[in-house]
C-alpha cells in the first residue's frame, strides 16, 4: 500500500496503544455542511445507536463533564448533571472546544484529550459488542469494546439521553 493511505496517528489513537486497547480505524468523507454524527454512522453503514458523539458540558462553577451518548440521541443535561453530581450542566460554546479539549466540532473524542476530565457514556453502550468513537479528526472514527472505552475514561455508565434530536458539540 502507498504510503499515503496510511492514517495518521491522533493523540486518541496514541493514548489507546499506549494503554494497550484494540481498536479498528474508520476512514470517511468528510460533509462540512453535515458533520453530524447520524450522516457519519450511514457512511460507514453504522447503526446510529452504535455510534456515540462526544459532547463537553460546563456546570455554572466552570467544571467540564464529557459525554458520550447515540449520535441519534439527545443529551439530557439534567440527568447528567445529577450523575455528575454537578447542580446544573450547559453545552460548551464551540468556540472553547478546541482551546479545551484540542479538538474541534465533528472530531471531538472522549479519548486523547488536553486534559481528563468527568466522562458519563450512555448506558446504551453496553448493548454493543463494539461502538464507534471520534477517532479525534474529523473524518476519523475508532471502533473499539465498550468497556474498554468505560475504562480507558474511567467514565460513569448511566442514562443520560433522550430522544428527539441531535444536539452537537
Amino acid at each position: 500500500m502507498a504510503r499515503k493511505d496510511k492514517v495518521q496517528k491522533t493523540n486518541a489513537m496514541r493514548e489507546l496503544d499506549r494503554a494497550g486497547i484494540s481498536y479498528t480505524v474508520h476512514v470517511y468523507e468528510v460533509d462540512e455542511s453535515d458533520l453530524s454524527g447520524v450522516h457519519v454512522a450511514e457512511q460507514l453503514g453504522e447503526e446510529p445507536g452504535q455510534g456515540f458523539k462526544t459532547l463537553v458540558t460546563v456546570s455554572p462553577a466552570g467544571e467540564h463533564v464529557v459525554c458520550c451518548i447515540p449520535v441519534a440521541e439527545e443529551l439530557d443535561l439534567k440527568a447528567a448533571a445529577r450523575v455528575a453530581g454537578q447542580k446544573a450542566l450547559s453545552m460548551m460554546h464551540v468556540r472553547d472546544l478546541l482551546p479545551t479539549t484540542g479538538y474541534v466540532r465533528g472530531g471531538c473524542s472522549p479519548v486523547g484529550m488536553k486534559k481528563r476530565f468527568p466522562t458519563l457514556v450512555d448506558e446504551t453502550a453496553e448493548l454493543w459488542d463494539t461502538v464507534y468513537i471520534s477517532g479525534g479528526r474529523r473524518g476519523l472514527q475508532l471502533e473499539l469494546v465498550p468497556a474498554d472505552l468505560v475504562r480507558f475514561c474511567d467514565a460513569t455508565l448511566a442514562d443520560i439521553c433522550s430522544s428527539g434530536g441531535d444536539v452537537t458539540a
